[in-house]
């Protein structure tokens, strides 16, 4: 396993005026620092896609607009967007994670480390999510972030309502699904899954939802 960098203070990147996408704009727009890049190696490595930087600074405003001194997150990786949420979370917030590859949970423990978080600042749960998250208090969270088997989202709405204190926050990445959510054309399963995830949140009495166009879609909704 490759170490990674000391924590260091990210060089900002310039944005040019030949940038043709708002998206590579917002991606830019606030630089990562060494432990940040060294965890998207990882995942890159590891043949995961983690959030993309702007998707990344949405949930630590997020996060730090919540006050969030709880946060579940379904799906580890290699730790680009734990690091992320622990920026906006307060200090003595937890983020407690769970992912079923404890390799992946290692390099994600390294990087929060190098970004220089303590120990104590994560929670590690190795497991398949639909397994840990009913050991999980209810109502003990302020944020629930969801990167996870897109096959399960619907499952994890579910304990996301419940794990969600009122005023709590749950956000599911790449709802997107590379353009094909809005195609109009037939789609595998998990697109479907997608759709219906998507219904189910817009459609919901206890949510007031919005659909952030970050990267690939960040469905975000507050308990109410």
């Amino acid at each position: 396993m490759q170490s990674p960098p000391g924590q260091q203070r990210g060089q900002e990147r310039v944005i040019t005026g030949n940038r043709q996408s708002s998206l590579s704009f917002a991606d830019a727009f606030v630089a990562e620092d060494e432990a940040l890049l060294w965890a998207r190696e990882r995942a890159r490595e590891s043949g995961l896609r983690p959030v993309s930087p702007a998707t990344g600074t949405t949930l630590a405003m997020l996060a730090a607009t919540a006050g969030a001194k709880a946060v579940a997150e379904i799906g580890t990786g290699t730790g680009v967007s734990g690091i992320h949420l622990l920026q906006g979370m307060r200090p003595d917030g937890v983020l407690t994670t769970v992912d079923p590859e404890p390799e992946r949970q290692q390099f994600a423990r390294e990087a929060l480390r190098a970004a220089g978080f303590a120990g104590n600042r994560a929670r590690f749960i190795p497991g398949r999510a639909l397994d840990v998250l009913p050991r999980l208090a209810d109502s003990g969270y302020d944020v629930v972030f969801c990167d996870g088997d897109r096959m399960e989202c619907l499952e994890y709405l579910a304990e996301s309502l419940r794990l969600l204190r009122p005023g709590g926050l749950v956000c599911f990445e790449g709802v997107f699904a590379d353009g094909r959510t809005v195609d109009s054309g037939p789609q595998p399963v998990e697109v479907v899954r997608q759709r219906e995830l998507l219904r189910a949140v817009r459609e919901s009495q206890e949510l007031l939802p919005a659909l952030l166009p970050t990267a690939d879609g960040l469905l975000c909704a507050v308990k109410r």
